[in-house]
């Protein structure tokens, strides 16, 4: 029987053995990889925002060039959505009113985002009769149809693009609020939440620095589940005459021009639809994705 030379363990095989734990990061898209319809939703968004960016600079037309001679063309090589009433090209007004859409949805959701994570973490910090009174007019709020309120937002500032950036930006950030503040809650008798304190560490330090990085999971699921409302709405608000105006064209303006002539030119309505339902549904899909991919129950039963 052969003796066994012994080999040492070297410095180099410590390190080749050692595995660097998965961040947040990693072990959310190990899971998002393994949800077919997540990276669908994905890959919509992606290639939506891409026609948005690209598409109007690429297309031999511009988004309110008229030719009244070719309106109400059917769609043909020259123009792939046909022509709207006053002979403009569809496929590129199509492709501004995602530009449109996306940049609405994307500010709103920003505002959202900076105005409830401020308010549901102080809230969540202060406790006691601070965050009752707080959680109040987020309840008062709550009570009214959040359409009805931008609705009325938009009455008082007048239809225009930047008017919608800030009556969706202040409509949509109770939500995000009350998910903060709920985080902020559980994170509060953390240990070292409470180490951090008895260094003296302040209130507002405390919140940036440990509480607000440790929410980042549900804050993202959050945001991006609110970019489609924001679409919806500003395609809801521009349908009934309070969103942008014209010749802008955001897919609710299109939408509305389309609905007149549905009958004889379906086209007209069925390519703006069709791109609003398909880029809600990518982002619902997307978020969706993201709220079981960064949960922590689904990341323990995946390890």
């Amino acid at each position: 029987m052969e003796a066994h030379e012994f080999q040492p363990i070297t410095d180099a095989d410590r390190i080749g053995a050692y595995v660097a734990p998965q961040t947040l990061r990693d072990r959310g898209w190990q899971q998002m990889k393994k949800n077919r319809l997540a990276l669908w939703g994905m890959a919509i968004v992606i290639i939506m925002t891409v026609l948005a960016v690209v598409g109007p600079w690429v297309v031999p037309y511009t988004y309110d060039y008229q030719d009244l001679t070719g309106a109400n063309a059917w769609p043909s090589a020259a123009h792939w959505f046909g022509t709207d009433s006053l002979g403009r090209d569809l496929f590129v007004r199509v492709l501004y009113g995602a530009r449109i859409s996306l940049s609405i949805g994307l500010v709103a959701s920003l505002i959202n985002l900076f105005i409830g994570v401020l308010y549901g973490g102080i809230a969540g910090l202060a406790g006691g009769k601070v965050d009752r009174m707080m959680m109040h007019v987020i309840d008062v709020l709550y009570s009214i149809p959040m359409l009805l309120y931008v609705i009325l937002l938009m009455v008082v500032f007048k239809p225009g693009l930047l008017n919608i950036y800030i009556a969706l930006g202040i409509a949509y950030w109770l939500n995000m609020a009350r998910i903060v503040r709920g985080q902020i809650l559980s994170l509060k008798q953390q240990d070292y939440v409470m180490a951090a304190r008895a260094c003296g560490t302040s209130n507002w330090q405390i919140l940036r620095r440990h509480m607000i990085p440790n929410c980042v999971g549900p804050i993202i699921v959050t945001l991006t589940l609110s970019i489609p409302d924001a679409i919806f709405t500003e395609a809801f608000l521009s349908f009934i005459g309070l969103g942008v105006s014209a010749p802008m064209a955001s897919w609710g303006v299109l939408s509305s021009e389309g609905i007149n002539s549905m009958r004889s030119f379906p086209f007209q309505l069925i390519f703006p639809a069709l791109a609003l339902c398909l880029t809600m549904l990518g982002f619902m899909f997307l978020g969706d994705g993201l709220r079981d991919a960064l949960d922590p129950q689904n990341q323990k039963e995946g390890n």
